[in-house]
């Protein structure tokens, strides 16, 4: 299993939380997603053959980019 933490300066709120840890998780090989709003960090667990280009892509998708 493969983990990725992301900052993403744009959450603010729970509604923030919930819109990504609900779209991260439709992509096929995604484990887990959890958000934290207070450190404005998502950790995503996946599997093969999803990359990490597949997951940020849906982030910035949603408008949620992570920071550079």
């Amino acid at each position: 299993m493969n983990k990725l933490t992301y900052t993403i300066p744009s959450i603010s709120c729970g509604h923030c939380k919930m819109t990504i840890e609900r779209e991260v998780a439709v992509i096929d090989g995604v484990t887990s997603v959890e958000v934290d709003v207070g450190t404005k960090q998502a950790v995503i667990d996946f599997e093969l053959p999803v990359t990490e280009e597949q997951i940020s892509s849906m982030l910035v998708e949603i408008g949620f980019g992570p920071a550079e």
